[in-house]
């Protein structure tokens, strides 16, 4: 399994002796994403299932551009942490849609709504589709409304000086245990500092809005390509 971030390698990245932790997380998430076409398919379908209803595809489904092995390939993902199953084999998140409600929702077009992992998947959705979306978020500080249009190339955040915490905690493992829920949107850059002065155990940086377009656009830009 590709285990999220340490704490070791935020701090340092934080410090200036490596490449800083937008670059961190972006290699972290690379290394989970599946080569193999066997495996590269059935969560490429994944996706699009998510994209297309919300909701994750049956398994039967995903037999047909598996070439039968859709549980095998299936349990491949979730050890690289590209998805993540229940205890039941259900697919619970595949980044960056998560399959039941998060503080990040998401319209695709005017037909779905979804749900995002953390703030940075949010804003991933609309370079893998290729399609516009619409972000609707709170602030966990103050327990404000934030949403980001994203449409034909563009983005219009509110409010206007939202910003995007990064980081993850001490624990390691998967990036849905460790990581995606301290990465938030906040109205302002003095709400964030407020939330990040009370946890001293979560290192990472707080990011303007173009850096988190960027970043996701790098992690998710090319998952359907």
């Amino acid at each position: 399994m590709v285990s999220a971030p340490s704490v070791e390698q935020l701090r340092v990245a934080i410090g200036g002796d490596v490449a800083p932790p937008t670059e961190v997380l972006s290699a972290w998430r690379t290394r989970a994403l599946p080569l193999d076409a066997v495996e590269r398919a059935p969560h490429q379908a994944i996706l699009c299932a998510f994209a297309a209803t919300g909701r994750s595809p049956a398994l039967h489904a995903l037999d047909q551009v598996a070439a039968g092995r859709a549980a095998e390939v299936l349990q491949a993902l979730h050890d690289a942490d590209a998805i993540r199953l229940t205890s039941y084999g259900d697919i619970a998140v595949a980044y960056p849609f998560s399959a039941v409600p998060t503080r990040h929702r998401v319209r695709i077009g005017d037909q779905v709504d979804v749900y995002a992992m953390c703030a940075v998947d949010a804003l991933g959705m609309a370079p893998m589709l290729g399609r516009d979306t619409v972000i609707e978020s709170v602030d966990v500080t103050t327990g404000r409304p934030i949403r980001v249009v994203m449409a034909d190339g563009r983005s219009i955040w509110e409010p206007v000086e939202v910003v995007v915490f990064i980081g993850a905690d001490a624990g390691g493992g998967p990036s849905a245990d460790c990581c995606c829920d301290y990465l938030n949107f906040f109205t302002d850059r003095s709400s964030a500092e407020t939330w990040v002065a009370e946890h001293t155990d979560v290192p990472g940086q707080i990011i303007n809005q173009s850096e988190a377009e960027a970043l996701a656009t790098r992690l998710f830009g090319h998952l359907l390509a």
